[in-house]
């Protein structure tokens, strides 16, 4: 009865979740430590064949007041079945509140200017990008409503940084 109860157990994987927080809250503390502002890691999931490849990662970056901000990227998504490679990434994104203006920097590898596609509403901004190889989508909401028509972009290397004029 006993091995049935740790084999449950380890089925929902609580031990892994406990030892993931754990393992998280001991970063940001060495963060805190040692003054680092940001960590980030990736990795790639191999045996799934030549068409698909699983990325994930997380960046974490420690906020205003010391508060930690985990972001995770990757085209693999937690589902109630499990995990799942999905054909389109969520691009890695950070966003700056700055005085009169919001800045938002995106990594895009793989992909050239033409292919990237950016919609914005009022304080949502849309991300989407399809290069030869790769598919990027992210939704992101900005920290306040900004006038469109006020973008300025630029592409290189991979990195997209757009500057948008708050609105008044």
């Amino acid at each position: 009865m006993a091995e049935e109860e740790r084999k449950s157990r380890n089925e929902f994987g609580l031990g892994g979740l406990f030892k993931g927080i754990g393992n998280l809250l001991d970063l940001v503390s060495k963060m805190a430590e040692e003054g680092t502002e940001e960590f980030s890691r990736t990795g790639d999931i191999k045996g799934l064949g030549d068409k698909i490849k699983g990325v994930y990662g997380f960046s974490v970056k420690v906020g205003l007041g010391g508060k930690p901000v985990i972001e995770q990227f990757g085209n693999i998504k937690a589902t109630d079945k499990g995990a799942v490679v999905a054909e389109v990434r969520e691009p890695i994104v950070d966003v700056f509140d700055e005085e009169d203006s919001v800045l938002i920097l995106a990594e895009l590898p793989g992909v050239e200017e033409s292919d990237i596609y950016v919609e914005v509403s009022d304080d949502i901004l849309n991300l989407t990008a399809e290069g030869k190889d790769r598919k990027y989508s992210k939704e992101v909401l900005l920290p306040s409503a900004v006038d469109a028509n006020t973008m300025e972009s630029s592409y290189k290397n991979g990195v997209l940084e757009m500057k948008l004029t708050k609105k008044k």
